[in-house]
């Protein structure tokens, strides 16, 4: 207990000191003490009277008050090409995962479908450019793979389990089916999303050089 005392007090006098240290090199203090200078030099040239000592600390103030905030410095999240190639890694993670499940024909099919539809997104190329362009669907496919597909293939797995114990209701076989259709959807979406935003940039394109020629 004595130890654990004493390593929080000299936790709490190094971030003081770090922060008193901070505060010295701030530009508040640079510019409280070079107004505090200024004030050094009035009191020097007789201007400040007998009450220099609140004319230094007032104008100490005034140049801390005035002075800009630091700046603190944002977070260094990745780059979306760098998520990208994390976002590669989870999914060949999920793709090891999903050659040792056992699933029903049709759900496993559909499954293959759409391992195939992330597959081509994720191949690295000027479509993954186009994608790591868009942060929204980087988050979508980042969901799917990370989260999405494999909470199907387990709550299938869970479920199938107390069916057999306790047969009745739609079954589990069902309702993959219908997830992974779901799913296949959204990636359909996303695609499409994807492609007008070239077709936008081949208009565009068209649109400038159809003007610089009328020009």
């Amino acid at each position: 207990m004595a130890t654990s005392r004493s390593s929080s007090r000299s936790g709490r006098t190094a971030s003081a000191g770090r922060r008193a240290l901070a505060y010295l090199e701030s530009k508040k203090n640079l510019a409280g003490c070079a107004c505090g200078v200024a004030g050094v030099g009035l009191t020097l040239a007789g201007a400040a009277g007998a009450y220099w000592p609140l004319v230094v600390a007032g104008l100490y103030g005034a140049g801390a008050l005035i002075a800009p905030p630091e700046r603190v410095s944002t977070p260094d999240f990745p780059e979306p090409a760098e998520q990208l190639g994390l976002l590669r890694d989870d999914f060949a993670r999920l793709r090891a995962y999903l050659t040792e499940v056992e699933l029903p024909p049709a759900a496993g099919g559909k499954l293959t479908e759409l391992t195939q539809f992330y597959e081509a997104l994720l191949d690295p190329g000027w479509a993954a450019d186009v994608l790591a362009a868009d942060p929204e669907s980087v988050h979508i496919l980042s969901r799917a793979i990370r989260q999405d597909v494999p909470e199907c293939v387990d709550t299938y797995h869970r479920a199938r389990w107390w069916t057999r114990l306790q047969p009745g209701g739609e079954s589990p076989e069902r309702h993959l089916e219908r997830q992974l259709a779901v799913l296949f959807d959204e990636a359909e979406r996303l695609t499409a999303g994807l492609r007008e935003v070239e077709a936008r940039r081949q208009q565009t394109h068209t649109t400038y050089l159809e003007d610089r020629g009328r020009s």
